[in-house]
């Protein structure tokens, strides 16, 4: 009993001594937040490895799948986000850098299918250029926390079409369902979309594989996407939710939280609306009051 004591001491200590020689390799950067950042991840790295006894076959498989994650990464397909994602890290790094302040708006996950220099549309304007969906017209009010109106907000909203897909998903360099808006001297906003749906995430890959393993959907809820920057005010990153979608509890990459679930009112073809649009169809409405956080 003592000599497998003893053998299990000294076996402790071999793989405490490569931690403290890595962990010191990193002591005499010159950059304190890079020491500090190094250090840490090794310390949890090694100790996620000495707890769950990784074998080395096993590691291999986890090298193999990070080359894979990057094999499969084009300017439009970022494996490498999506594997943040669906661990939660995304929503956990957006969690530790968007304090909670008064009732600011809550912040959730960017998502791989941002564009910049989307198309410049006024209050009361169509974002969906040409994508299919059922209407859906989305208004509000971009304020502070202490209830002050922010006029001149930029507002970048997008999303994707009724069959899930996002414009940058389809190879005919179309440009749809999405665009930049701003608030009025009021603070207000408001244009015209299309009702949110669900879709899955790219599981193609080898995220697609990873939940597959785990028997996770790769399903995200319904929602809309927001970015919401003005001087003086912390950019807010966020989505919209659909009151009642099947996701919300099973959500790939954890972004729905209650407060961003907003009811989806139906309406039907010959209601009114607040641009006197002519619809032939049923549509849909929401409206969505953002609140920012000072910087």
């Amino acid at each position: 009993m003592e000599k497998h004591a003893n053998a299990a001491t000294e076996q402790s200590a071999r793989e405490q001594f490569v931690t403290d020689e890595v962990v010191e390799s990193f002591a005499s950067s010159n950059d304190p937040r890079f020491r500090q950042v190094m250090q840490s991840l090794v310390r949890h790295l090694h100790a996620f490895v000495r707890d769950v006894r990784l074998t080395e076959e096993e590691w291999n498989v986890a090298i193999n799948f990070l080359r894979r994650a990057g094999d499969i990464t084009t300017p439009t397909r970022q494996e490498f986000i999506l594997l943040s994602d669906v661990l939660g890290v995304s929503m956990q790094t957006i969690s530790v850098n968007n304090t909670a302040q008064g009732d600011a708006t809550e912040a959730t996950v960017f998502g791989p299918f941002f564009v910049d220099d989307a198309p410049i549309i006024g209050n009361g304007d169509d974002i969906s250029h040409g994508a299919s969906g059922q209407p859906c017209w989305v208004e509000g009010s971009v304020k502070g926390i202490t209830g002050e109106s922010i006029p001149n907000a930029t507002i970048d909203v997008w999303e994707c079409d009724e069959d899930g897909f996002y414009d940058v998903q389809y190879d005919d360099g179309r440009i749809a369902a999405r665009a930049q808006l701003r608030s009025d001297p009021a603070g207000n906003y408001g244009f015209w979309g299309i009702k949110p749906v669900p879709y899955p995430i790219p599981d193609d890959g080898p995220v697609g594989e990873l939940l597959k393993a785990a028997g996770r959907s790769p399903m995200r809820a319904s929602h809309l996407h927001f970015m919401v920057q003005a001087p003086g005010y912390r950019t807010l990153v966020t989505h919209i939710f659909v009151a009642g979608d099947t996701y919300l509890e099973t959500d790939s990459v954890f972004g729905v939280k209650p407060s961003l679930i907003k009811d989806f009112v139906e309406h039907g073809a010959g209601e009114p609306n607040a641009t006197n649009r002519v619809l032939a169809g049923p549509w849909v409405s929401t409206r969505f009051d953002i609140v920012l956080a000072p910087v």
